[in-house]
């Protein structure tokens, strides 16, 4: 028997339709975008569920064909807390970017969260989607809407998926070659590589290791904000010496909480370890010491993201596109 069936006259959600299958709510987006990580079997039955319950996700993407909104969903798949807030640089100056282009369209631009959306997405005619999520998993929520997308990441998806995002393999090459150059040679790597663009920064940074006599002694998953970077590095500094004599940082703010701990420890960087950070965020220079750092523009992010959605809704060809970065040497 149906489980939480929706009121009369409301409209199913996807959350109902994970309730009457008692599977998670991804599974039912994977299945509804035609994801290969869920059995055929059971997108077959996720698909009838959801037609029996009347559930259409896409809603939107049909009323769209008669008639457009100009109005683009801008979607955030970071959770906000007290660590990482909303408006730090990501995704602030990404969401200045996109606004400027879509102005400059005449378009207008709803922002929401991944969570949010998928309960109720709104009316519009293409989606941004800041943050592909792990293992992909916010990508696949979108993608299961049927309308236009872009995503600001890595280019770990399907093919056809147009994504916007620094080159951060080529950014993790440069960390490496730096750290070298200065003579480090026993690496720590911190952020988490279950996120695409963490993953291609410590693919980039072992491809730049490659050949040398240095090496990643560790490889610490942490999420992407200061308190996470110290706790990263503290449990490593019990002795009179860190272990380590490098760190590359996924992140500003990893690295930033990783010199905190060095230094209340009495560690001297960049005197006894140097440390590269990843953005060039605008705090990059005004931390003590000024940190060294892989700079990716977000707010030429934004714009190509706005620009590329908009392509897309007017039916043109449009690519992936991997931004240049490049290493900032500052005192760290």
């Amino acid at each position: 028997m149906s489980r939480d069936k929706p009121g009369d006259g409301a409209r199913p959600t996807m959350a109902d339709v994970a309730r009457e299958l008692g599977v998670a709510k991804i599974t039912v987006s994977r299945a509804l975008s035609n994801h290969s990580t869920v059995k055929e079997s059971t997108r077959a039955l996720i698909r009838e569920t959801a037609e029996r319950m009347g559930y259409r996700l896409n809603v939107s993407a049909r009323n769209l064909r008669q008639q457009r909104t100009r109005t683009i969903a801008v979607v955030i798949e970071m959770t906000p807390s007290h660590e990482r807030l909303m408006s730090e640089p990501y995704p602030l100056l990404l969401l200045g970017g996109i606004l400027q282009q879509l102005t400059a369209a005449g378009q207008n631009m709803v922002l929401t969260t991944i969570d949010l959306f998928s309960e109720a997405p709104p009316s519009a005619d293409g989606v941004i989607l800041l943050g592909q999520g792990v293992h992909d998993d916010a990508a696949a929520v979108i993608a299961a809407t049927g309308l236009p997308y872009v995503v600001w990441g890595a280019a770990h998806g399907p093919p056809e998926r147009i994504v916007v995002g620094s080159d951060n393999r080529e950014g993790g090459r440069l960390a490496a070659e730096y750290l070298v150059g200065r003579g480090r040679r026993r690496l720590l790597f911190l952020g988490d590589a279950e996120h695409g663009e963490a993953e291609d920064r410590l693919n980039g940074f072992r491809d730049g290791l490659a050949g040398t006599d240095a090496a990643i002694i560790a490889n610490i998953p942490c999420a992407f904000t200061v308190a996470a970077g110290r706790e990263a590095v503290a449990p490593l500094l019990d002795g009179a010496a860190p272990g380590f004599d490098g760190i590359f940082a996924s992140s500003d703010a990893i690295a930033m909480g990783a010199i905190e701990a060095l230094r209340a420890r009495g560690h001297d960087v960049p005197g006894a370890v140097s440390v590269v950070g990843f953005d060039d965020s605008p705090g990059a220079g005004l931390f003590s010491p000024p940190l060294t750092s892989i700079r990716q523009d977000w707010g030429v992010g934004g714009e190509l993201l706005a620009e590329k959605v908009l392509d897309l809704v007017a039916g043109k060809a449009v690519d992936s596109r991997a931004m240049p970065v490049e290493l900032i040497v500052r005192e760290s």
